[in-house]
């Protein structure tokens, strides 16, 4: 929705006018909406950003929303999105900041009367409505934004790579292994066997719910990851029920040493470097 020259020449008169008094009752009409989760300076400070924007973008001429002359306008709209959205605002508090100027603008043309009074009112609503659909994408596309990266965040402290021993890291793995995770996984156990130069690892299942032949593959691909990288690879954490199923899937593990758990994958280790071990004995009261 454009605005013609007549149109836009209008709106500049109608809202350049008398900036304190639309920025006042912009606030005021928005603050109801946001119930005080907003500083009444910063909020100030946004409509003032967007009644300027709109008043720039109206004396240029033709308001059309999409063209370069609406530049500032689609700046000034998609900043507030995403500040928004990074406060945690919803979609809807966010655009209700837009198409709380209707009731400004209402109030403005009902002041100014004239025979385009209604048809002005009609030509402007439709600009508004635009600036609140691209407001709300603007909001959509930076909520995506976040909630990929803090996705990408969980995926990486949800496969953290721990030194056990000098030699020895272990991956300690928690809920489901699907693809993207795996290769999170193998990315970091890769990099850390590099960083520390280490000859043994451990991945550990005891977290894992359930190993069916997709996890299985995951996994093994990850121990050939590592053995091309010149470390040997455990396997702790088979319980009784994870055995079964291995066994009932016809799962082949190989030449790769399991262990029931990771104290059992460790001490395995040390003793493949020659460190003395010993089981701790269960203390007897005299």
């Amino acid at each position: 929705m454009a605005l013609s020259t007549e149109e836009s020449g209008r709106l500049a008169a109608l809202l350049g006018g008398q900036d304190e008094r639309v920025t006042s009752r912009w606030t005021e009409i928005v603050t109801s909406s946001l119930r005080g989760r907003l500083s009444q300076a910063e909020l100030r400070r946004q409509v003032q950003d967007l009644h300027r924007a709109i008043v720039a973008t109206s004396e240029h001429g033709n308001i059309d929303l999409s063209a370069d002359t609406a530049a500032e306008l689609r700046a000034a709209l998609a900043e507030l999105s995403r500040g928004r959205a990074r406060q945690g605002f919803s979609a809807t508090e966010t655009t209700i900041s837009v198409f709380a100027l209707k009731d400004v603008l209402a109030e403005l043309v009902q002041e100014a009367g004239g025979p385009n009074a209604l048809h002005d009112y009609v030509a402007f609503s439709k600009l508004v409505d635009e600036m609140g659909l691209f407001t709300f994408e603007s909001y959509v596309r930076t909520r995506e934004s976040l909630i990929a990266d803090q996705a990408e965040q969980l995926l990486e402290l949800s496969t953290p790579v721990v030194k056990l021993w000098e030699g020895v890291v272990a991956v300690p793995l928690v809920g489901t292994l699907d693809s993207a995770r795996a290769q999170v996984v193998m990315e970091r156990l890769l990099q850390t066997l590099v960083d520390t130069g280490s000859p043994y690892a451990i991945i550990d299942i005891t977290g894992v719910p359930a190993v069916d032949t997709q996890v299985a593959q995951h996994i093994l691909k990850t121990v050939v990851a590592a053995r091309l990288m010149g470390a040997d690879c455990i396997i702790s954490g088979i319980r009784p029920q994870i055995a079964q199923t291995i066994v009932a899937l016809g799962i082949e593990f190989g030449d790769i040493a399991t262990k029931a758990s990771l104290a059992d994958a460790l001490r395995h280790v040390l003793r493949l470097t020659g460190v003395e071990t010993a089981r701790r004995q269960p203390r007897r009261d005299v």
